[in-house]
């Protein structure tokens, strides 16, 4: 009987490990697809959340599954926990994938779009943080997992600063108000994407220590 159940929960940590894969592939197109204007990469961007959206709920089915059909022992409970809150937070970084996608493709049709500089280096911060907390994961690696959370200070400054600027520009320019405040939603959905990746850097150190912010659960 537990054979079995080892046998589900690493297959259960393969399924994360490759719905993991598949929302970098996802950000990684979002972001080419918004630097270089890009529409047929941008649609891949779109269409992609379809699956993650699949990936999760197989993966939640998986999970209650074993629950359900099985009597895991508090380390085990853990790692079913922690997959269940992962893919929540996944499938939220690909629905902000598909977001920034959408508008790249409202933006694509405008060649004077400016002033992505910042956002630039926001996408190229939060790729790292999402690709750092699945690593955390795939390497039990509570360093890792805590470089991801304190990476997000960085994140939130440079959005601040995006901001500030684009608010400042509307204000300057209205006519390309509709471009600016694009470009601040783009903005928001990279700063939120890394708070989904600290999101799972968390749990990865609740699936190792048992603690999630500061308190014990399991």
């Amino acid at each position: 009987m537990r054979n079995g159940f080892d046998r589900e929960l690493s297959q259960l940590h393969r399924e994360l490990i490759d719905m993991g894969s598949f929302i970098e592939q996802s950000i990684d197109r979002a972001v080419q697809a918004f630097g270089s204007r890009d529409v047929v990469l941008a649609r891949e961007a779109v269409e992609s959340d379809r699956q993650i959206n699949d990936q999760e709920r197989r993966i939640e089915a998986h999970c209650l599954k074993l629950l359900l059909q099985q009597q895991p022992v508090a380390t085990d409970l853990r790692m079913i926990s922690t997959a269940l809150k992962m893919i929540t937070d996944m499938e939220r970084i690909g629905d902000h994938a598909a977001d920034i996608s959408e508008i790249t493709l409202r933006l694509a049709a405008d060649a004077a779009v400016v002033h992505t500089e910042n956002i630039m280096r926001m996408a190229k911060e939060t790729i790292a943080m999402v690709k750092r907390s699945v690593d955390a994961f795939v390497q039990r690696d509570l360093s890792l997992a805590q470089e991801v959370i304190r990476q997000d200070d960085v994140v939130d400054a440079l959005f601040d600063k995006t901001k500030e600027e684009l608010v400042a520009l509307i204000q300057e320019d209205a006519e390309k108000g509709r471009q600016f405040i694009d470009l601040v939603l783009v903005a928001k959905y990279f700063e939120r994407i890394g708070d989904h990746a600290v999101n799972i850097a968390e749990w990865v150190i609740f699936s190792i220590t048992g603690k999630h912010k500061n308190q014990r659960i399991i």
